[in-house]
C-alpha cells in the first residue's frame, strides 16, 4: 500500500531519525473506508486490515479466522503420507517410539503435542532434548545410541533433523527408522530418514513455509488421526484441543503470523485461556500473567521462562512441563522455570551491557560494519540469541553475538532485520567450508565456528549481505496506520483494533500517532532501562505509557529532558490488567518536534 510513501504529520526526520509515513496510499484509504461500511466496524480497524493487504471480500473471514477453512490437505507436504503411514503403524502396533526434540519453546511444543498424541494411544515414548552447551542442536549419535539401546523401534525428531545426516544414517544402519519434523532451511542433500516432511525443503510445494515445527507436527496429527480413521479407528484425539501448544510456538518462533498462522494463534488462545494445559497454565501463574492470556503473555513472559531451561539449566525442562498432567507437578517445575529465568536475566543483562559497549566502539561516529559479528569468552552459550537480538534491535543491523570456549573456537546466534537472509548466508558460509556447522531462517540462525574462523566469518557475512543491509536501512521508516488521542485511546478502540491481529511478524502491530501530546512524570524503571511516563493531551486526557530499553537512547533523552513539551509521539495499544483493572497502555517507538 505504500507505491508513493505519504508522509505522517509531517514528520521527515524523528528523533530516533526515522521519516514517519502513512501505512495507507489513497487506493488503501478507499478501501479502508469500503471495508468499515460492508462489515460496520470502526473506521480504524477499516485501515488497519487495509493496511495489512486484507481484501474487500476476504474482510469478513480475515475478522474470523479458523482452522477448517484455512487448513489445506496434510498430503499437500512433500513425504507427509510416508511419514503419517509409518507413525499409524507406530501406534497401532504399540511400538516403542523415541522423540528427539529441540531446547527452545518451539521444539519443545512440538514435541510435546507429539508426546500428548501418544500417550493418547497408551504409547509412553522417551523424550531426548539435547544440552544446548555440551550436545548442540540437533541429533547426535550419542544419543542416538541411548535411545536405541533403551529399546526405541522408531525415533522421531521434532524442529530438527533436516541437517542431521550422520546420526540419522546411524540410526538407520542400526535398523531403526527415523521420522524428520522440521522447518528449518537447507540446500543439503536431505538425509536418509524414512520419511522427512518439512515445508522449507527444496522440493515442497505447499506453500507453507511460514510454518513452524509445532505447526508443522499439528500438520502430521491431522494426517495421521485422518488416517486412523480411514481404518476403523475410534476415539481418537481432538487435536483442537491441542492448538495452545501450537499458538505458543508460532508466536515465540517468531514466525509471519498470516494465514494458516494466524488461525493457529487465534484458536489456541481460547484453549490457552481455558487452562486446559497444566504446565501453561502454571507458568501463566508463575509469570504473574494478568487478565486473558494474550500473544504479549505468550511470547514476552511464558516463552522466555520454557526456553530459560533450555539457557541456563536443564533442557528438558520445558518439554516436560508442556507433557505434564498433574497440576502440583507443572506447578514445580514452573517455579523453577522462572528461577532460571530471573538468572537468565541478570546474566543477559551483564553480557548486554558489555556488548553494546563493543558494538558502540566499532561503529564510532560512522556507519560502522552491515552486520555486527561480536564474540566474547564471558558470555554464556546459552544467552547470545538474546545478546544478538538487542544489539540488532538497537544498532538497526544483523547482528551475531558468539561465545567463545578456551580454545578460541565458540557457538553464536544471529538475529535479521527484514529484507536481509541470515539462514541462507550462514548455510552458504558452511557449504564453502567457512565455518563447520550452521543454519537457520531469514530472520535467525546458528552458527558454529572453530579456532581462527572469527574474522573470516565476521569479513564474509559483512560483504555476502552489505546490499541487502543498506537497501534495508535505507529503506527505514515508521508507517503509521492513524493518528489518535490520549482521549480517544480507550479500552474500546484497543478492543476493536485487537480484531484484526494477532499481531507480530508478518502482521505488524499497528502503530498510532498522537499529535502534539506531552511527556509527564518520565522516570527510567526497571533493570532493562525502561521509561515509564504519563502521556497528556491538549484536553488534559492523560494515558499510561513506557519505552522499552530507552534509557541512555535519542528517545529515552527526550523524554526525560523535554517533560511537558509539546511533541508528536509514535507506538503502540495494549491492555494492561494491573490488579484486575483494565486500562490502556501505549508503547513509545518514537518521538517528533513538531514542525513550526
Amino acid at each position: 500500500m505504500l507505491d508513493t510513501p505519504r508522509s505522517f504529520l509531517d514528520v521527515t526526520r524523528s528523533v530516533g531519525g526515522r521519516a514517519w509515513v502513512d501505512r495507507l496510499d489513497m487506493a488503501g484509504t478507499r478501501l479502508a473506508t469500503a471495508i468499515s461500511q460492508r462489515h460496520d466496524i470502526p473506521e480504524i480497524l477499516g485501515r488497519v486490515m487495509a493496511g495489512r493487504g486484507v481484501g474487500l471480500d476476504e474482510a469478513g473471514s480475515y475478522l474470523e479466522p479458523t482452522i477448517r477453512s484455512l487448513m489445506p490437505d496434510p498430503s499437500t507436504l512433500t513425504a507427509m503420507d510416508a511419514l503419517a503411514e509409518r507413525l499409524a503403524g507406530a501406534i497401532t502396533d504399540n511400538e516403542s517410539v523415541a522423540l528427539f526434540g529441540d531446547y527452545d519453546v518451539d521444539g519443545a511444543c512440538a514435541t510435546a503435542l507429539m508426546a500428548r498424541y501418544l500417550r493418547h494411544f497408551g504409547l509412553e515414548p522417551r523424550v531426548h532434548i539435547p544440552d544446548r552447551i555440551f550436545e548442540g542442536y540437533g541429533p547426535n549419535i550419542g544419543a542416538i545410541d541411548k535411545l536405541i539401546d533403551g529399546g526405541a523401534t522408531l525415533i522421531v525428531t521434532l524442529d530438527c533433523g533436516t541437517t542431521s545426516d550422520e546420526p540419522i544414517a546411524h540410526a538407520r544402519r542400526r535398523g531403526v527408522d527415523v521420522l524428520v519434523i522440521d522447518h528449518h532451511l537447507s540446500d543439503h542433500e536431505l538425509p536418509p530418514a524414512t520419511a522427512l516432511v518439512n515445508p522449507n525443503r527444496a522440493d515442497d510445494i505447499s506453500g507453507l513455509s511460514y510454518l513452524c515445527a509445532a505447526g508443522v507436527t499439528f500438520m502430521v496429527l491431522v494426517a495421521v488421526n485422518r488416517l486412523l480413521r480411514q481404518r476403523g479407528g475410534t476415539g481418537l484425539p481432538d487435536l483442537l484441543k491441542l492448538l495452545d501448544l501450537v499458538a505458543l510456538a508460532t508466536v515465540c518462533d517468531v514466525v509471519p503470523l498470516v494465514g494458516l498462522n494466524r488461525a493457529f494463534v487465534v484458536r489456541g488462545l481460547e484453549v490457552a485461556r481455558r487452562g486446559d494445559n497444566p504446565g501453561i497454565a502454571a507458568l501463566a501463574l508463575a509469570a504473574r500473567v494478568g487478565g486473558p492470556i494474550n500473544p504479549y503473555h505468550l511470547g514476552y513472559l511464558i516463552g522466555p521462562r520454557i526456553n530459560a531451561g533450555g539457557r541456563i539449566g536443564n533442557a528438558a525442562l520445558g518439554t516436560e512441563l508442556l507433557t505434564v498432567e498433574d497440576e502440583h507437578h507443572a506447578l514445580a517445575i514452573a517455579s523453577r522455570l522462572d528461577e532460571l529465568n530471573g538468572e537468565r536475566q541478570r546474566i543477559e543483562v551483564e553480557a548486554v551491557e558489555q556488548a553494546t559497549a563493543v558494538a558502540e566502539l566499532e561503529i564510532g561516529s560512522g556507519e560502522g560494519p552491515p552486520v555486527l559479528v561480536l564474540a566474547s569468552a564471558e558470555w554464556h552459550p546459552g544467552v547470545v540469541g538474546l545478546i544478538a537480538a538487542r544489539l540488532r534491535e538497537r544498532f538497526d543491523r544483523p547482528a551475531f553475538a558468539i561465545a567463545l570456549g578456551p580454545d578460541g573456537g565458540g557457538t553464536g546466534s544471529g538475529r535479521s532485520v527484514p529484507g536481509v537472509d541470515l539462514g541462507r548466508a550462514v548455510i552458504a558460509a558452511v557449504e564453502s567450508g567457512l565455518i563447520p556447522k550452521g543454519g537457520g531462517h531469514a530472520m535467525a540462525a546458528g552458527v558454529t565456528l572453530r579456532p581462527g574462523q572469527l574474522s573470516a566469518f565476521r569479513g564474509y557475512v559483512s560483504e555476502a549481505l552489505a546490499a541487502d543491509v543498506a537497501k534495508a536501512r535505507a529503506a527505514t521508516s515508521l508507517a503509521v496506520d492513524a493518528a489518535v488521542t490520549a482521549r480517544g485511546a480507550s479500552v474500546e478502540l484497543v478492543k476493536a483494533i485487537e480484531r484484526a491481529g494477532p499481531f507480530g511478524a508478518g502482521n505488524p502491530n499497528p502503530v498510532f500517532a498522537f499529535p502534539a501530546h506531552r511527556a509527564r512524570f518520565a522516570q527510567v524503571v526497571g533493570k532493562g532501562g525502561h521509561i515509564s511516563f504519563s502521556l497528556a493531551s491538549e484536553d488534559g486526557a492523560r494515558l499510561k505509557a513506557i519505552a522499552f530499553r530507552a534509557a541512555n537512547t535519542p528517545l529515552g533523552d527526550i523524554l526525560l529532558r523535554e517533560q511537558d513539551v509539546p511533541l508528536h509521539f509514535a507506538g503502540t495499544l495494549s491492555l494492561d490488567h494491573y490488579q484486575g483493572r483494565e486500562q490502556v497502555q501505549l508503547r513509545a517507538l518514537d518521538v517528533a518536534r513538531p514542525r513550526s
